[in-house]
């Protein structure tokens, strides 16, 4: 697997010069916050538009790809949920950091490895991918909150209110819409989107190095160990199995499997501070799983990806 490894070595080359440079102190402390929101307010839903409304479904596996991402993640939160009523081993806001760091994945992680292993072509059906994994992922996040968060939302309207304003589910929507329509990414718009979004990966990619906390992971034991076992051995099993049954094979599959064998998203950060999960063990649970994705993801990719 020496192209997944040539593909996997420069992400892992910026998260390790984010985290040094955030330890250096080269940029004040509150300019982390300002490129991780950019980040995910900006620049990544500016390349999520251009990939997904360039791209058209027609050739492409997409409904088989659907079923795939359905299947996986409601797979995974079934069995995160059973994990939580069967042992109670944490609280609610608790348990919300330990349902995102099963469920979530890392997007630019997922999309840098695809296009690093199967360039325009891995991009565009990882990005479609992407697509579907965003839109029911922070639906159920959201949900979840929604019942065992510290805030607590009462009502539809609060927990709509909180899809529709999420940049990446935004993004996919005119994203769809475009590509859907006929009418793709107009004129000079696909140069600046293109100029935008190319700075996503890159920049997503220090933001995670930048947030990683070792010294945090101590005292979440259980909730980094379940977390990991789903994310790293439930997924990338059940993936496996649904693309065997479903057919799919070539770059639809690869980009499946490197989307569900990634650690989970650092976003899962700024959603436990903003609907009262418990920040502290999703800190440790996102530190934790990205070193570990050092070691297990080119082994996942040696197992799966041949």
């Amino acid at each position: 697997m020496n192209a997944f490894a040539a593909a996997l070595l420069p992400i892992m080359v910026l998260i390790f010069l984010g985290y040094g440079l955030k330890r250096a102190r080269f940029l004040p402390e509150q300019s982390w916050t300002g490129i991780e929101k950019l980040t995910y307010y900006l620049l990544f839903p500016a390349l999520l538009i251009r990939s997904l409304g360039r791209q058209t479904l027609a050739g492409a596996p997409w409904s088989e790809m659907l079923w795939v991402v359905v299947g996986v993640l409601l797979a995974a939160a079934v069995l995160l949920l059973f994990a939580h009523r069967l042992h109670a081993f944490s609280d609610g806001p608790r348990f919300t950091s330990l349902f995102q760091g099963g469920i979530r994945f890392n997007t630019y992680i997922a999309l840098a490895a695809a296009q690093g292993l199967y360039g325009a072509e891995g991009l565009a059906l990882g990005s479609i991918a992407a697509g579907f994994m965003i839109v029911l992922i922070n639906l159920l996040c959201v949900s979840v909150f929604m019942v065992w968060g510290k805030v607590q939302f009462k009502g539809v309207v609060p927990f709509v209110r909180k899809l529709l304003s999420n940049p990446l589910i935004i993004a996919c929507c005119i994203g769809w819409s475009l590509s859907l329509s006929g009418i793709g990414v107009p004129g000079i718009a696909t140069d600046i989107l293109e100029i935008i979004g190319r700075a996503a990966l890159p920049f997503g990619l220090l933001a995670v190095g930048a947030a990683l906390q070792p010294q945090a992971l101590l005292g979440h034991f259980p909730a980094i160990a379940i977390s990991a076992l789903v994310q790293f051995g439930v997924k990338p099993l059940f993936v496996w199995l649904l693309i065997i049954y479903f057919g799919l094979t070539g770059v639809a599959a690869g980009v499946l499997i490197i989307a569900f064998m990634t650690p989970t998203a650092p976003s899962a950060y700024i959603l436990a501070r903003q609907l009262g999960g418990d920040t502290e063990s999703m800190a440790s649970i996102i530190t934790f799983q990205t070193l570990l994705a050092l070691l297990v993801m080119p082994l996942i990719a040696w197992l799966l990806l041949r």
